[in-house]
């Protein structure tokens, strides 16, 4: 179960309610902004209306009989065509007489028989009957409900395949939405390549498993009691699960132990459509440094029936688990959580380490999925940052302060500026937590607040911006440009706004020299990047 859709991620920007499948199995079938062009395997862009395939055959109704006028293909035509791509949602894509089929499951380089399950003007979708030949990066996905549950889209590709695509997908946007110039593997002996923009291999993990350090949960009932899984791709249909092979194994225990003892008591599961019931999602928090465990349980009301026999056999079952939480969310909504929370057992934080960063983890504060990873994309942060001690640096979009703590270890002064208060209050008392005093923070719109602290006198050497998924805000780019630091790093979870702002930082007299593609979250289609800008001296 994997929700690391970043939309939520304004950090608590952040309080992400998407449905647990990726938590973020979209209902909507439109490919968004970076789905087409798609990558293909030579990295070039394919246009929906480009030439047809070869080896492309088709069988069914005829084309005239085609339900959009023109088209090669109908709904419900069989026809065996070459997958060419993969776009930003995973699907693969490949042409029927220069149609764009995306077919979810195929893999680039693979010759698949497929059935056309629906087909609008420019493309269509269509459903994997057969694999004629497969790629060699086709794997089988160890996960037994992989099929059912939307938390993984590309478990079917081998590692080294998704990484090598992640790379691509980075490129493709960098080029097609940014129109930088990016120096491509072809580019080695060329003369025009001094200012190329160096995308570097994908860094990722050597044990690309059990990564997640939280699991959110939605509980449902059955005749046999308490469910509690995934939600089925494209719905609010719960798929029980026992385990998830991206979750560390002590989520699972934990949600398997609560179901049961929830069960055992006859505490009733939310029902979306009444309203009615009471636990409405389990969430589990893993410190992977301390051991430490955090559960909270979401309800739609404040009272527990057997809430002492309830927390009791938790404690017996669960002794890792240092805090015992409750969230009341009594709206007919799928945000996850409600404004009350209130510490049933135990303390109301746990407390892990990023490096050597140590940080206070509460029920509702935004803290990252993949913390092995984490210390991977900090550290390419840090790096890009080229800091000596003496700078002083502005973290956009600061959070609780991780990127800023990690920075300030490096740096003479660094200030964060976060839009939501709570995130502000938990990064000002991590900063405490570290004794860090060379670290401030400030609510407020980072294109509101960066100005005024210039007006203060306060100027920057570097700024570092880590954005939601839509990326910065216009006016915050064009701080960025007024300021003029020596370098910006920019921290991104999604490639096409990356490569817009880019554009936009380009245009006003900064450089992108490199960008690393950091994959935080394996078997899914997200990769998170950085990339490191200087200032462009000649143009003054």
């Amino acid at each position: 179960m994997s929700n690391t859709n970043r939309s939520g991620r304004g950090k608590n920007r952040r309080n992400s309610a998407a449905p647990q499948g990726k938590g973020k199995a979209s209902s909507s079938r439109q490919p968004s902004q970076s789905t087409r062009p798609f990558s293909s395997q030579s990295g070039k862009e394919v246009r929906p209306n480009g030439a047809s395939l070869s080896g492309v055959r088709s069988k069914g109704r005829a084309r005239e009989s085609a339900t959009i006028e023109g088209l090669p293909v109908s709904k419900n035509d069989e026809t065996v065509i070459e997958i060419i791509g993969m776009n930003h949602d995973g699907e693969g894509v490949g042409r029927a007489d220069g149609y764009t089929l995306f077919v979810q499951g195929a893999l680039p380089g693979e010759t698949v028989r497929v059935r056309v399950m629906k087909t609008k003007k420019q493309y269509g979708y269509a459903k994997l009957l057969e694999i004629v030949k497969a790629s060699p990066d086709r794997v089988s996905a160890p996960c037994p409900i992989y099929d059912q549950c939307g938390g993984c889209q590309i478990q079917h590709m081998s590692y080294a395949g998704q990484l090598a695509w992640k790379r691509q997908l980075v490129i493709d946007n960098l080029q097609r939405i940014g129109k930088l110039n990016v120096l491509v593997d072809s580019d080695t002996n060329e003369e025009d390549t001094e200012h190329a923009i160096r995308v570097l291999p994908t860094m990722g993990m050597d044990e690309p498993w059990r990564y997640r350090n939280k699991a959110q949960v939605p509980i449902g009932v059955t005749e046999g009691g308490l469910v509690g899984g995934f939600y089925a791709k494209g719905s609010h249909r719960i798929i029980d699960m026992e385990t998830c092979l991206i979750q560390h194994e002590h989520n699972d225990e934990v949600v398997a132990k609560v179901k049961e003892i929830g069960s055992h008591l006859g505490i009733s599961a939310y029902n979306e459509e009444t309203g009615r019931g009471l636990l409405r999602h389990v969430v589990v928090k893993k410190a992977f440094r301390t051991g430490e465990m955090m559960l909270v349980l979401v309800t739609n009301g404040r009272d527990i029936q057997h809430k002492d026999e309830w927390i009791g056999s938790i404690r017996e079952a669960i002794p890792q688990v240092a805090s015992i939480c409750q969230n009341v969310n009594k709206k007919q909504t799928n945000v996850i959580f409600g404004d009350e929370t209130r510490v049933l057992w135990g303390r109301d934080v746990i407390y892990d380490f990023i490096g050597d960063v140590q940080f206070a983890i509460s029920p509702r504060s935004f803290y990252q999925v993949n913390p092995v990873q984490t210390e991977v994309l900090y550290g390419k942060t840090v790096e890009y940052a080229g800091l000596s001690g003496k700078e002083t640096v502005i973290d956009a979009y600061c959070g609780i302060g991780t990127i800023s703590l990690f920075l300030a270890q490096h740096a003479d002064q660094v200030y964060g500026v976060e839009i939501v208060p709570e995130a502000i209050e938990d990064a000002r008392s991590n900063a405490m937590l570290n004794e860090m005093k060379n670290v401030k923070f400030e609510v407020g719109a980072s294109e509101d607040v960066i100005p005024r602290w210039k007006e203060q006198g306060i100027e920057a050497d570097v700024i570092v911006v880590d954005p939601p998924r839509k990326g910065c805000d216009p006016r915050l780019l064009d701080t960025i440009l007024e300021m003029k630091p020596e370098r910006v790093v920019y921290v991104s979870c999604n490639p096409s706004t990356l490569a817009r702002d880019l554009r936009v930082l380009e245009d006003g007299g900064y450089r992108t020299v490199e960008v690393t593609p950091v994959d935080m979250f394996p078997h899914t289609v997200h990769v998170e990047s950085v990339a490191m800008l200087v200032r462009d001296v000649t143009e003054g």
